[in-house]
């Protein structure tokens, strides 16, 4: 098991950080796509950044939850989520869902690697720790779909999404198992997950999907 634990927290926190920012802004695009007024679009990106997160630290009975032991990212992101109406409105971005798709691939990276070190850290069998992190990396963008009356892109577009999440997984408890240091299996992990799911998104990689005749 790892051993550095202050390096390893630090890690942690960025990883978990840059997550946080690279979620919400594919909530802000997809709620501007919407068109939703200011409470639904803070609701909506609320949802993509900690969604997935908080459901993991119920499962794994962790307090407090991240957006509350820092409380100062509610803030944050509330002063994104209302500057950027302003900003697409005056720059006339073009909100495609495409352009959602790609920071939602970052924040897909991010979360697994840092969910299953969390739950490693809590001492979960790999296979769980794994799946935990696919429920950190997975759900948020699941309630952020939802809420816009939208089948889930996880369920939906047919390319690899949780199963680069669970690929990924296995690359920081592989990475844990051979007492690699904490923050080399956190890049690996979420590296090859970002990178799997842009893979599947330029190249169009699709899985098998129900047939009916």
């Amino acid at each position: 098991m790892v051993s550095d634990a202050s390096p390893l927290s630090t890690a942690q926190f960025a990883i978990e950080a840059a997550a946080i920012l690279a979620f919400a802004i594919s909530g802000l695009l997809e709620a501007a796509r919407k068109k939703l007024d200011a409470v639904g679009v803070c609701i909506v990106v609320g949802l993509s950044a900690f969604g997935g997160g908080t459901l993991r630290d119920i499962l794994l009975d962790r307090r407090p939850f991240f957006w509350v032991e820092h409380s100062v990212w509610l803030w944050v992101l509330l002063a994104l989520s209302v500057l950027s109406m302003f900003f697409l409105q005056a720059r006339h971005f073009a909100l495609t869902e495409r352009a959602m798709q790609w920071p939602d691939a970052i924040g897909l990276g991010l979360f697994t690697a840092g969910g299953t070190q969390l739950a490693i850290a809590a001492s979960m069998p790999a296979i769980v720790a794994v799946l935990m992190g696919m429920v950190t990396a997975v759900f948020g963008g699941v309630l952020r779909d939802i809420v816009c009356n939208e089948i889930p892109q996880a369920f939906r577009d047919h390319r690899p999404y949780a199963v680069c999440s669970f690929a990924g997984g296995w690359v920081v408890v592989a990475a844990d198992q051979l007492g690699l240091t904490g923050w080399v299996g956190l890049l690996a992990g979420a590296s090859l997950a970002t990178v799997l799911r842009g893979l599947a998104l330029v190249f169009d990689w699709r899985l098998p999907q129900w047939r009916a005749d």
